[in-house]
């Protein structure tokens, strides 16, 4: 008879740890990691330590690389070639190298600081890419650094694989097992890129045809997998399969729906793969070796720090940019495991090296969510250009705020915000905008649109977004709870401003009357067209013109409500994605096809795209010639279906 009392104990723990580490504000890994090593062999033998419960805590990094291929594309994969081939490449041989040399020279083994030097070249892919993920810095210019080099990491796992049996065998053939490996890198990678690309949308169609959200999960699963057990088929990891089938689902319309529905599977089994790496804990080995375990940690952190910083330098990044990414790889990673694993089996090390390596890794990932989590402040003050980064671009963001005055305060940047952005634009009304979906408030900011994430259900973030200065306020979003909220910073701070409420319907005009809104418009459509009535008769414009303005719009038949910058809350509201065109911003990055090119050479016309805006060093233009020529920086504004600007975003980057 099998007993659920394990089970629940290790739930327990898991909740209990968490709360805490919530609590105290820490990462929820470290709880974790926590329940792990009590739970684990080591203390009350909850877990049992066996290959099934490694590979199940392995499905969470599948999992987990399965979401960041979601944020990337093709074209901007090939665009950070130097980045994966560049800075990765050049980070990998030379810590390797670096530590192999020291541990090698002290052993007087050199095959064992080969193999030691093999495994802590590696990053935490799970630690860096959830931390990135969280704190919303995935895209920024660190988070790519981080994550081009985590890429080549699991790319170099496996001539490592190879060369370890190589070198412990003598085996003769090395030339030509290398030879063969990359070949089929080379090949599998092909062959999923290509073919792929070709079949993942049509066979999401057919699924999603079917109308079942059942099917649709069922089949994420299945492709999340099945890609990953083909890569690991063929020798190489999960992690880089599982990454190769998100971004082929990134090209397809089901991108954001997918994201959603993977989320839970990701959280969990990801919180499991930490358990699993806390039940490696062995408190001995800490004791009896804790020497051996602190000098490889000194060997490990500051070591890859100062080569990730050198490297990306030289490859011409920021220096605050340069450091952050540092902070977050100076750590040991999950394959480190692997790599020593296997080195001790074919007895490259000795088993009281591996087991000080092995907890040297462990130190270091603790050590990792602190770094990533304070690596401004560790910036700030280890680089004084960073500190005077930060002052500028928070005295850019205060001119910014300070200059707007009589302005109109939008909270929510949906679809009826940016609609109502638009008409105030149109009438020359000053406006700035709050919003919660990091994906809008990326894409707008982009395009030049006063757009801030914030909530604006806080007293501190009304008063930043110039609340005491606007003339009016505008909640365009159907959430009554968040609504009430902001009705009653608004009169505690300023009860003679005007405030306009969207609601669904009118079961809580009431409620929202009496906690101070002057106007409670419901329905998405015509709601959207009786806010920005309401708005522009607040700022002064007169009846006649907006009645005129409103009029207009109806008679273009709405063209201002088609192109909307796309948010993950979107899927909530049940629209057909691959039928509601949308807009993207599309930064032209170094290396990008387009640059140099005029617009009419790109042609973005004949893909049935149309170029909405050109934002060129923060001056947004909305009227451009066919002869701009287009420059590194720039960022064009498309509207068109996902597939059209899919295409568009390929022709800019790639040609």
């Amino acid at each position: 008879m099998h007993s659920l009392a394990p089970i629940v104990l290790v739930l327990l723990s898991a909740v209990l740890a968490v709360t805490l580490c919530r609590t105290l504000k820490v990462p929820p890994m470290l709880g974790y990691l926590v329940v792990g090593f009590l739970a684990g062999p080591g203390v009350m033998q909850l877990i049992p330590d066996g290959d099934e419960t490694a590979f199940l805590g392995e499905i969470g990094i599948v999992f987990m690389m399965f979401s960041i291929g979601l944020e990337f594309s093709l074209p901007k994969l090939k665009a950070m070639r130097q980045l994966v081939f560049g800075v990765g490449l050049a980070q990998v041989l030379l810590t390797l190298l670096l530590i192999a040399g020291a541990v090698g020279a002290l052993l007087d083994a050199p095959l064992a600081g080969f193999a030691v030097g093999g495994a802590l070249a590696m990053s935490s892919t799970a630690i860096v890419s959830k931390l990135l993920t969280e704190r919303l810095e995935l895209n920024q210019p660190h988070g790519q650094l981080a994550i081009g080099v985590l890429l080549f990491q699991d790319l170099a796992v496996v001539p490592l694989l190879i060369l370890l049996p190589a070198f412990a065998g003598g085996s003769a053939t090395l030339g030509m097992d290398l030879s063969l490996a990359a070949l089929k890198v080379v090949a599998v990678m092909a062959v999923l890129l290509s073919f792929g690309q070709r079949l993942m949308r049509p066979w999401f169609h057919l699924v999603a045809r079917q109308r079942s959200g059942e099917l649709f999960m069922i089949n994420v699963l299945l492709v999340t997998l099945g890609v990953a057990y083909l890569t690991e088929l063929s020798g190489l990891s999960l992690a880089l399969g599982a990454f190769v089938a998100g971004m082929l689902i990134s090209e397809t319309e089901y991108r954001y729906q997918v994201e959603e529905d993977i989320k839970p599977f990701r959280d969990i089994l990801l919180g499991f793969f930490f358990i699993t790496v806390g039940m490696r804990v062995q408190l001995p080995v800490l004791y009896t070796h804790a020497g051996e375990v602190l000098l490889l940690v000194a060997l490990l952190v500051p070591v890859k720090l100062g080569i990730v910083f050198g490297l990306a330098r030289a490859f011409g990044h920021k220096a605050n940019d340069a450091m952050r990414g540092a902070l977050a790889l100076a750590q040991g990673g999950e394959f480190g495991f692997v790599l020593l694993a296997l080195s001790g089996k074919l007895g490259l090390i000795e088993a009281q090296t591996e087991q000080a390596a092995i907890a040297a890794i462990l130190l270091s990932m603790l050590v990792a969510p602190f770094l990533i989590l304070h690596g401004d402040k560790i910036t700030r003050r280890l680089i004084k250009q960073d500190w005077m980064m930060q002052a500028l671009n928070l005295h850019q963001l205060l001119v910014e705020s300070m200059s707007k005055s009589e302005h109109v305060l939008i909270c929510g940047y949906g679809r009826s915000g940016q609609v109502l952005a638009r008409l105030l634009e149109k009438e020359s009304i000053p406006f700035f905008a709050l919003d919660l979906d990091p994906d809008r408030v990326r894409e707008a900011g982009e395009a030049g649109d006063p757009v801030v994430f914030g909530d604006a259900g806080k007293k501190e973030v009304l008063i930043a977004a110039g609340l005491m200065r606007a003339k009016a306020v505008v909640v365009t979003f159907a959430d009554t709870h968040a609504a009430l909220r902001i009705l009653n910073m608004v009169q505690s701070l300023r009860s003679d401003l005007p405030v306009i409420v969207r609601t669904v319907d009118d079961s809580d005009m009431e409620s929202l009357r009496r906690a101070g809104a002057d106007e409670v418009v419901a329905e998405v459509m015509e709601g959207s067209l009786m806010l920005a009535t309401q708005a522009l008769m607040v700022t002064g414009v007169p009846l006649k013109r907006v009645l005129r303005r409103i009029r207009a719009v109806r008679e273009e038949r709405y063209s201002l409500f088609k192109g909307f910058f796309r948010g993950a809350s979107d899927d909530a509201e049940g629209l057909d994605e691959a039928q509601l065109p949308r807009l993207l911003s599309i930064q032209v990055c170094a290396g990008a096809a387009a640059i140099g090119h005029s617009l009419k050479e790109i042609g973005l016309d004949e893909l049935g795209v149309e170029l909405k805006a050109v934002r060129r060093r923060h001056i947004r233009r909305s009227e451009v010639e066919p002869e701009f020529e287009v420059m590194q920086g720039d960022v064009l504004v498309v509207l068109g279906t996902p597939e059209q600007l899919a295409l568009a975003e390929a022709r800019v980057l790639q040609g």
